[in-house]
């Protein structure tokens, strides 16, 4: 199993490009089922995850060729409706093929899903979305079973605002008979990018970017070129990983409109921020200062940055308060950050970070895949040896992040056991 060993106390200096956004890639894969033309896609990210849904799509006969950061998508002969628990115990994402495979081909039999231990992510909106636009639905032997002639148009209202199942509901509307509002719908610029791909397919959808879609269902999707968002948390963590170490950074291929919240705080801790269109510069010069903030759905804090700025709050002058809504089990790397030398309390759902002077390298286990990033950016800022184990976790959502801070002077090298 893979390590990660990291000497901290190096400054970062020069310039990394940002990947493709996993949590836009992996639906916009699945959105491939829903055409039985090719969709080419491009800038996707080289992950575990994505992978992972590759081999998944695959098997159920999806047409998959990948060159680099290239994948052609066919669905003309898909011939398996099935998604089987060996292949999606390892990413909740796998839930997606749901959707698109009920809308085309009228069943689907899906696993219920696995992936990070940070929480319950009950898939109980995608089910109740379905079934209002007449799906029979039962769950038998830890399978989601759905039937339906043709999907119908309905007004769906989730109880909660989420990501997967908006994107689930969406995809299933485009085939859908009639209108579909979807009610509550999560704004995250990964759907926005999903929403945007299926209208290139030809899906009619109002209200991209919104709480609320609209979609006009059509009697089929057509093929489609389209380019995958930059990933905003992987901007996000490279950003805390220069305020946490110090120097001077360009991120290029990226956003900075889609990470509004994060970097106003990043300024509020002192890091100097500048950018244009495609790129954002970063430096520090400074130790950070501490720096409060809670969690919410976007266009708020994103939880999948929550780990990482508390790596930067750990070494910042002060006290801070981290609150986080989302998620209940997602402080499993406080525990780690103690170990080395970090001064975090957790009362309730907020940790309770004092400031220190320093951190010291030791052995750290990863638990999941921010929190994996953040344990990589302690290292960079702590003094002597940091050993992350288990960074499986992290190779789920990082292209190649140990060569990227390599390459703006990163003392960080990949190990064998």
């Amino acid at each position: 199993m893979d390590k990660l060993l990291i000497t901290g106390g190096s400054r970062l200096s020069g310039e990394i490009r940002i990947s493709g956004a996993k949590n836009a890639a992996l639906p916009i894969l699945c959105a491939g089922l829903l055409s039985g033309d090719e969709v080419e896609l491009s800038n996707v990210p080289r992950l575990q995850d994505v992978s992972t849904m590759l081999k998944l799509l695959r098997q159920m006969g999806l047409g998959a060729a990948q060159d680099g950061e290239r994948v052609v998508l066919n669905g003309s002969a898909i011939d398996k409706l099935e998604a089987p628990y060996e292949m999606v115990k390892t990413m909740r994402a796998s839930i997606l093929v749901l959707g698109p495979l009920l809308a085309r081909f009228g069943e689907a039999k899906v696993s219920l899903p696995g992936g990070c231990a940070i929480g319950s992510r009950p898939v109980d909106q995608h089910i109740k979305g379905l079934q209002a636009m007449g799906a029979e639905i039962s769950i038998e032997a830890g399978y989601i079973h759905a039937r339906a002639k043709r999907l119908k148009g309905a007004r769906i209202v989730t109880d909660m605002i989420t990501v997967t199942g908006t994107e689930n509901l969406l995809m299933a509307a485009t085939l859908a008979e009639g209108r579909t509002s979807l009610e509550n719908a999560a704004r995250e610029p990964e759907v926005t990018d999903l929403a945007n791909l299926l209208v290139k397919m030809g899906a009619k959808i109002d209200g991209i970017g919104t709480d609320r879609l609209v979609v006009e269902g059509v009697e089929r999707l057509h093929g489609a070129s389209h380019a995958v968002v930059a990933d905003r948390i992987e901007t996000g963590t490279f950003l805390c990983a220069v305020a946490a170490a110090g120097g001077d950074v360009t991120l290029r291929n990226t956003r900075g409109d889609l990470l509004d919240v994060a970097l106003d705080k990043l300024r509020e801790a002192g890091v100097v921020l500048t950018s244009g269109p495609d790129w954002i510069r970063v430096q520090m010069a400074s130790r950070p200062r501490a720096v409060s903030f809670r969690t919410t759905e976007y266009p708020g804090f994103p939880t999948d940055m929550q780990a990482q700025f508390m790596a930067v709050n750990s070494i910042a002058d002060g006290v801070s308060h981290v609150t986080e809504t989302i998620f209940e089990n997602r402080f499993m790397h406080v525990q780690e950050m103690n170990r080395l030398g970090a001064a975090i309390v957790i009362e309730g759902n907020t940790a309770i970070i004092n400031g220190v002077d320093h951190l010291v390298g030791a052995p750290v286990m990863a638990t999941d895949l921010r929190a994996s990033a953040s344990l990589v950016i302690a290292g960079l800022a702590a003094q002597g040896e940091t050993l992350v184990d288990r960074i499986y976790h992290l190779d789920r959502g990082y292209d190649g992040m140990e060569l990227k801070l390599r390459g703006v002077g990163a003392r960080i090298e990949r190990v064998k056991s």
